[in-house]
């Protein structure tokens, strides 16, 4: 079948490059443009890429001439949808996610921009794909028949909310998770940063804050006219979020109360059931989708990250909690399923949902 021609905006990005990795390959989806800033714009991608990483790439890729981001109408004329991992502040990354949507183009962003925004849908497909039913709201509001905006939530939540929607039916009441997050999630290697040699920096800046909120959109519900995602009134949430010295993968250590507290049984039997999305097939669906180790040390990072090519969710450690009623520790892979991967994934719901059409 043809395929979806793909943009990468901010292709020369840690996640940028990421996306390209897990694209060049895809049974759907075709590179057909890159944009980056100015400086890198009008010239080959090749020229743009560490000479030790060019056997990545295809040659088809590292012969693009990458496009500047904010030429929107070129962008938009040799692509049916753009990924954005631009590296922008806030403000100027919301307006120019705007620009591409208000010209007709949809957006895939794993940015942080727009994902408080109320009729802009946070994905994670095996939880709440029924929030992109927002999105002609967010059409009318931008003006456009086919532009719109999805974005993926932030990568440090992605290991432990899909552990805990199963849960959600006995009543989730309190929540404390505590996450150790890999230096890839600042932009990073552990050789480019030498201040993580030998050290764990108790701060990531705006992580907690959104560790807090995140979850009670993805958990939120539309409301009646389907023209906003409102948020979840419960759990309480409180979160720390902490940089160890790892490559990839965000860990997180989980304690939660219920309202119906229910038995290492019914845990383990709701961790257990298919993903909610597994009968439709989509290219990146892990299998498993959330996998439960019995070994008392596990799941580990540098053994477990890669589950399900990076996408599965993994847990362990479910015991009792002396203050809350359960506790257990969960990993993903926070550049694929936090990042590029979980977007990837996100497009391929939105084009079997039929929300992004493609060329002829």
């Amino acid at each position: 079948m043809a395929k979806w021609r793909v943009a990468i905006i901010g292709a020369t990005g840690m996640v940028g490059r990421r996306f390209i990795e897990l694209l060049q390959k895809h049974p759907w989806f075709e590179i057909s443009c890159l944009a980056a800033s100015s400086r890198s714009a009008g010239k080959k991608f090749s020229e743009l890429v560490n000479p030790e990483s060019l056997s990545a790439y295809t040659d088809k890729v590292l012969n693009l001439t990458v496009l500047d981001s904010y030429d929107v109408e070129a962008v938009k004329a040799c692509s049916d949808f753009a990924f954005c991992a631009i590296s922008l502040d806030k403000a100027a990354t919301r307006e120019l996610e705007e620009k591409y949507a208000s010209a007709g183009l949809p957006i895939v962003s794993n940015n942080s921009a727009c994902r408080m925004v109320p009729d802009v849908p946070m994905i994670i497909p095996e939880i709440n794909g029924n929030h992109l039913e927002v999105i002609p709201a967010q059409q009318r509001r931008l003006d456009t028949k086919t532009g719109f905006i999805a974005v993926k939530p932030n990568c440090s939540i992605q290991s432990y909310v899909p552990a805990l929607t199963p849960l959600l039916k006995f009543g989730i009441d309190k929540l404390s998770v505590c996450t150790y997050q890999a230096v890839s999630g600042a932009g990073k290697t552990l050789e480019t940063w030498p201040e993580m040699q030998d050290n764990i920096i108790p701060y990531i800046g705006g992580e907690e804050e959104k560790s807090e909120i995140e979850p009670l959109k993805v958990w939120g519900k539309l409301n009646d006219d389907k023209s906003a995602i409102l948020l979840s009134d419960k759990p309480t949430i409180s979160a720390q979020c902490i940089r160890v010295p790892v490559l990839d993968g965000h860990m997180a250590a989980v304690s939660v109360s219920f309202k119906n507290k229910p038995s290492k049984e019914d845990i383990l039997s709701a961790w257990n059931t298919p993903s909610p999305i597994e009968n439709l097939e989509l290219p990146s669906s892990p299998t498993p989708y959330l996998k439960y180790f019995e070994e008392a040390d596990r799941p580990q990072t540098r053994l477990d990250r890669m589950l399900g090519n990076g996408m599965s969710i993994s847990m362990g450690r479910l015991r009792e909690d002396s203050l809350f009623d359960w506790r257990f520790v969960c990993l993903s892979h926070n550049t694929l399923r936090g990042a590029a991967g979980g977007a990837v994934l996100t497009a391929e719901l939105l084009c079997k949902k039929g929300y992004i059409p493609k060329e002829g």
